[in-house]
């Protein structure tokens, strides 16, 4: 039986914030696995590090371990979430640690997953490995929001996306589109969409806008999320860009029960995928659509529009996190509301704001549920 652990130290603090690091890399990459970050520490110098890899594999604890050789044995492995017990399509992590002779193992928080919850830390510590559990927790619960949404609501994690005006409006008069926010704004855009799995869009923000929803950065474009659009009769022209670059980036379509069989055979020979969910007077069910996702191993998912797609994720309580983009402009009161007409505060009730961020002449304000 192994020791109890020591209290944890500064550098046992250091060295799980950069674990946490390091798993930020794999954010909207490690899908459906979670991204993790681990790091290897012997007599106070670093040996290994690794974050989970695209596909979600080789788990961190691997290529940290790989990285080390050696120099493992006796070490310290920090790892942002509880190491795996069970064999997957990879051999379990936990016997990986045992055979290369960690002698001590720092998890931020236990996995949730069934197959795992505690298992993991406990084969650990049957073969008399130290193991501390706790550090890092918040954080952690935040890295691995998708991975823990989806294991106990069987759906992603759900981050509603707004790019407002001063006066709370997404678009012009007529539901026209308008550019609100700047370049600044915009790449940070870019940004969260390489950081979740999916980014999803109803048609009219296609048939209107004909956006391309990838992330175009400078070498990011292969981190593109999966784009999902919500297309009931199947209105999607071939000609526009989520359907004419699907060999560039994945387009995944939801229709009614109701779409034509033909729409769909002509989507998916372009290579879409195609989901049939149930309607409500036109309205797709979206507990059925994230489900879906869930079981396709989407695990972070990014809606960005429009106003009554946003709407109907706020009016099913679907929404885990905001992230309001304010421009320094005013469009008006004939302008189309961020919610199609129903108040803003309706999506931030019960929330708590995480700060405010300057990009350039725009603001970001992400609000967390509590």
């Amino acid at each position: 039986m192994s020791e109890q652990p020591a209290a944890p130290t500064n550098d046992d603090a250091r060295y799980m914030a950069l674990a946490l690091a390091l798993g930020r890399r794999g954010l909207g990459n490690a899908w459906p696995n979670p991204a993790v970050g681990a790091v290897i520490v012997k007599d106070g110098v670093i040996v290994g590090r690794g974050w989970t890899q695209a596909g979600g594999r080789p788990h961190a604890e691997v290529e940290a371990l790989k990285q080390a050789k050696r120099a493992a044995h006796g070490a310290t492995l920090y790892a942002t979430l509880e190491p795996c017990s069970h064999t997957g399509k990879t051999p379990p992590c936990a016997d990986a640690i045992i055979k290369a002779g960690i002698k001590r193992v720092v998890s931020a928080i236990e996995d949730p997953n069934p197959e795992v919850a505690g298992q993991g830390h406990e084969k650990l510590r049957a073969k008399g490995i130290a193991v501390q559990i706790g550090l890092g927790a918040d954080e952690a619960r935040r890295a691995h929001a998708g991975h823990i949404t989806r294991i106990q609501k069987a759906r992603p994690f759900v981050t509603l996306k707004l790019a407002l005006s001063k006066d709370d409006r997404i678009g012009l008069a007529g539901r026209k589109p308008v550019a609100l926010t700047g370049d600044e704004a915009r790449d940070r855009v870019f940004l969260m969409r390489a950081q979740h799995d999916a980014i999803l869009v109803g048609i009219g923000t296609v048939l209107s806008d004909n956006p391309h929803l990838t992330c175009r950065l400078p070498s990011m474009m292969e981190r593109s999320p999966v784009r999902v659009v919500l297309d009931a009769r199947l209105r999607l022209p071939l000609s526009l860009s989520v359907a004419s670059t699907v060999s560039d980036t994945p387009t995944w379509v939801f229709a009614s029960h109701k779409a034509s069989d033909i729409a769909v055979d002509i989507l998916q020979q372009r290579g879409c995928k195609v989901f049939r969910v149930d309607d409500h007077n036109g309205e797709l069910d979206l507990n059925a659509v994230l489900k879906i996702l869930a079981e396709q191993g989407i695990t972070r998912l990014m809606v960005e529009g429009g106003a009554k797609v946003a709407k109907s994720f706020v009016e099913a309580g679907l929404v885990d996190e905001a992230a309001l983009l304010r421009a320094d402009k005013t469009i008006g009161a004939d302008g189309v509301g961020a919610l199609d007409g129903m108040p803003l505060s309706k999506l931030t009730a019960g929330m708590t704001s995480c700060g405010v961020e300057t990009l350039g002449a725009d603001t970001l304000e992400v609000f967390e549920r509590g």
